[in-house]
């Protein structure tokens, strides 16, 4: 599905120096697998997921579905199933929660009936919205405001989905809601790039992992080994050495 291979990104400080933030970082994820990308602030995460998705260019190989990214918009990436949800998440504050869930549908917005079946399993996967669909976008929870971005991304019918920091700010028993849904995407045969840095909600929620640390990936493994690797344990999961 996604094969990047090499992928580099450099930036200059104030004083003209070069920043490596990501350093010949390789990795594949087949169809229905969620990776998850871990590490600590600054160790190049997403800019990682903003070169995949076209938002910075980037030195190396990236492919999605056997097809080269290189000279690819970002509208194009769009267009063959890419779709990222931004830490920030950049909602539309002051358009109801239908109207923000309605742009994420533009690329098929003719398909009238199609949208309306999208309408219609983006509010069974979240009632929440669903009673809020009326609601400006501005006065949701936390939470819902994420339900919200996840929600919109779905209804561009992604076939790669990069979330970054999903469970940023958010209360311990919605953070395992939402990595339910997360979760739960696998039905649809979605691919996911999962950028955390809750360690632990990540790994029990991916099938591989990746620790990035400099901006070069620093262990990798599936999910359910990572979560018994003791400098994972001792880094991320509050663990003892």
């Amino acid at each position: 599905m996604i094969e990047v291979a090499g992928l580099c990104k450099t930036f200059r400080d104030p004083a003209g120096r070069p920043v490596h933030a990501v350093q010949g970082v390789s990795f594949t994820a087949q169809a229905g697998e969620v990776l998850g990308l871990l590490g600590p602030n600054g160790a190049g995460k997403t800019t990682l997921l903003a070169a995949i998705m076209g938002l910075l260019q980037a030195n190396g190989r990236m492919s999605f579905d056997g097809r080269d990214l290189a000279r690819l918009e970002v509208e194009d990436r769009v267009a063959m199933g890419m779709s990222l949800v931004p830490e920030k998440r950049e909602l539309f504050g002051e358009m109801t929660v239908q109207d923000n869930l309605l742009l994420g549908a533009f690329l098929h917005r003719r398909d009238h009936d199609a949208t309306r079946q999208r309408f219609e399993a983006v509010y069974d996967r979240f009632p929440r919205l669903a009673e809020r669909r009326r609601q400006l976008a501005n006065t949701l929870s936390g939470g819902e405001r994420q339900m919200l971005a996840l929600g919109r991304a779905l209804m561009g019918r992604p076939r790669l989905l990069l979330l970054d920091e999903p469970s940023l700010g958010l209360a311990p028993l919605i953070v395992r809601e939402i990595f339910r849904i997360v979760a739960s995407l696998r039905e649809l045969g979605v691919s996911i790039l999962l950028v955390e840095q809750n360690a632990r909600a990540a790994l029990e929620t991916a099938d591989f992992g990746y620790v990035l640390e400099n901006g070069e990936i620093a262990l990798s493994g599936p999910a359910s080994e990572l979560m018994h690797d003791h400098r994972v344990v001792a880094s991320y999961l509050g663990g003892s050495a």
